[in-house]
């Protein structure tokens, strides 16, 4: 089967990362896989292709408005080749990428599923931008797919209450390649690079510095923390989407700048070093559709705490905790499992062994193929 994946930049977390685990699960199972992005990011990171067979077409992004990302050159490669595809995966939501993709796969009749990743209600910020996306292009991009893909009954409700009817929602959670945890590093590499100490517990938060992370309530939960514990350090890994500065002055105000540390972003080895080394991972976030980082952490056997909002909080709540939030929760959270080894340990053993057994890449990539046949066997896009 030829599938053409359809993703906003090639910075490899989130939706990306998503769209290349998929996409390298697919060529393993014999499709022919290219992916459409831009070149946002790729002078910085280069694209995971385990497989060594994917096509990727990155095309010049010209602007940025906000997080719409402007590839003008797009149109014209979609013209000439969207025909040549027996079904297109369009993932996030607005996006200017599937704005045109929707306009070419209708045009030559190629059927589409979307995988909005968590991103179709309007939260948070840019409001009136995401409207005027819905009214222009969003509504009809949603109407004409073939398929919506929910990453959970959570993202199942929010197409539903767009109205997209319930037989055009399939529910499909993230995954992750165990093979890629066999010969995780050895301890203490991270900590060594990072000055801490074998003995002092590590707290590690790992993702976008975004306010919808959620990470200033945590930096208040461990000034909490740091009045019952001695000798633990946060660490606040990631890429600055706006809120580094505001966090780092938090840290400052709360006397905690030699105990906080902000690293930056972490990928491949170097995440691996910090997901081992951990005492906890954690994920207070607002809002969150399917964090992959829980899953990584998960395969590390790094114990995991995430906020009550988080869209996977109940399959945490079998093998980890769940917190409100409330920086005092959080602080009882996270002493918890900082405070009895054996805690840490079980939960750590317990989350791989849910990952492994219910979220694996391979499991979950048969489900999409079956999405794709059954898109494919109707012979178009609907509303033609």
């Amino acid at each position: 089967m030829k599938v053409l994946q359809v993703i906003q930049h090639s910075m490899p977390f989130g939706v990306t990362q998503a769209c290349y685990s998929i996409s390298n699960q697919l060529v393993t199972e014999g499709n022919h896989v290219t992916i459409l992005s831009t070149d946002r990011g790729l002078s910085q990171y280069s694209a995971p292709d385990a497989a060594g067979s994917i096509d990727i077409i990155p095309f010049h992004c010209v602007a940025s408005i906000g997080d719409y990302l402007i590839s003008p050159k797009i149109k014209k490669w979609l013209h000439d080749n969207v025909r040549d595809f027996d079904v297109i995966h369009m993932h996030d939501f607005r996006t200017y990428q599937n704005a045109v993709s929707h306009r070419y796969a209708k045009r030559y009749g190629v059927p589409y599923v979307l995988q909005a990743h968590g991103s179709v209600l309007e939260f948070v910020q840019r409001r009136t931008q995401k409207r005027l996306y819905d009214r222009l292009w969003g509504r009809a991009t949603l109407s004409d797919a073939a398929v919506c893909i929910a990453l959970t009954p959570a993202e199942q409700e929010q197409y539903l209450k767009l109205g997209i009817k319930r037989d055009k929602i399939a529910m499909v959670p993230n995954g992750i390649d165990m093979s890629e945890y066999v010969n995780l590093p050895n301890k203490n590499e991270f900590r060594t690079r990072q000055g801490i100490d074998g003995d002092e517990k590590l707290i590690l938060f790992l993702g976008r510095l975004h306010r919808i992370k959620g990470v200033d309530l945590l930096i208040k939960a461990f000034a909490k923390l740091s009045k019952k514990m001695d000798r633990v350090k946060l660490v606040v890994a990631g890429p600055d989407m706006g809120a580094l500065s505001q966090l780092k002055t938090l840290a400052g105000e709360l006397k905690l700048t030699d105990s906080v540390l902000f690293v930056g972003p972490l990928y491949g080895q170097d995440k691996l070093q910090a997901y081992v080394d951990a005492d906890v991972y954690v994920l207070p976030s607002i809002y969150e559709a399917f964090p992959l980082t829980v899953l990584e952490a998960c395969a590390c056997a790094t114990p995991v705490i995430v906020s009550s909002a988080c869209g996977i909080a109940n399959l945490v709540s079998e093998f980890g905790c769940v917190v409100e939030q409330d920086a005092g929760d959080w602080c009882d959270a996270i002493y918890l499992v900082l405070n009895n080894d054996k805690t840490g340990k079980d939960l750590g053993r317990k989350g791989r062994q849910f990952v492994a057994r219910e979220l694996s890449w391979d499991r979950i990539v048969r489900m999409v193929e079956e999405i794709y046949r059954n898109v494919t066997a109707r012979g178009s896009c609907p509303g033609l």
